[in-house]
Formats: C-alpha cells, sequence, structure tokens
C-alpha cells in the first residue's frame, strides 16, 4: 500500500526554476502530477501549480517555517504576464476576426462547391 504525499517542501524543476509550498500528489486525467500550494504571503495571494514528474529535478522536504521562507524569498508568481503575451493574442485574435469578414462571400451566384467549401 502507498501512502499519500503531502509535505512542506522546496521543489527544484528542469531549467532552474524553484518553487516552494505544500506538495502532494493529485491525478489529472488519469496522470500523476505533482501539486504544489504555495501559500499567501506578504501581500502575494496563494495559488496552485501542476507540474509532471518529468519537470521534477528534485524535492526537498522541510518543515513549514522554512518553506515558507523560501516562499517569501522565491516570490514565484502564478503566471508570468510576458509568457501570455495578451495584447499581442488579443490583437491577433482580431484580425483574424476581420480577416474572416473580408473574405466571406455575399454572392449567391457562388457554386455549390464553393458553397460547401465555405461552410463550417
Amino acid at each position: 500500500m502507498s501512502e499519500s504525499f503531502e509535505q512542506y517542501a522546496i521543489v527544484e524543476l528542469f531549467g532552474r526554476s524553484v518553487i516552494a509550498g505544500l506538495v502532494s500528489e493529485q491525478v489529472i486525467g488519469g496522470q500523476g502530477f505533482v501539486r504544489v500550494d504555495v501559500p499567501k504571503i506578504d501581500g502575494q495571494e496563494s495559488f496552485t501549480k501542476f507540474y509532471g514528474p518529468g519537470a521534477i529535478y528534485a524535492i526537498t522536504p522541510t518543515d513549514e517555517k522554512s518553506a515558507l521562507a523560501a516562499v517569501q524569498g522565491l516570490r514565484q508568481k502564478p503566471i508570468d504576464v510576458w509568457k501570455l503575451n495578451l495584447p499581442r493574442l488579443s490583437s491577433s485574435i482580431n484580425e483574424e476576426i476581420e480577416e474572416d469578414d473580408l473574405h466571406e462571400d455575399h454572392n449567391d451566384d457562388d457554386s455549390e462547391e464553393e458553397q460547401e467549401w465555405n461552410s463550417p
């Protein structure tokens, strides 16, 4: 019988990233993930991240006080804004919509084949 893991820890990830918090296991879509619950500290909201086992280099179990000190020192963010690239994403969606509007042909004289091609 395997024990479930739930422990404060510092998690080292490939790509030289480090995260700290309450670490546990969770199955999502039939796959096992390492769950890291980062607590709220000094105005930074709490958040949760999930990592596949292949993303993890090492897990160092620690006491709660040490994990909280690591959370404060690491100042991990729930998501990096540069990864989202929201302004670019928003403008590219708008460009696609405008481009689709330009390419719509409202002519009733289209051949049957062209009408089928343009149908969703």
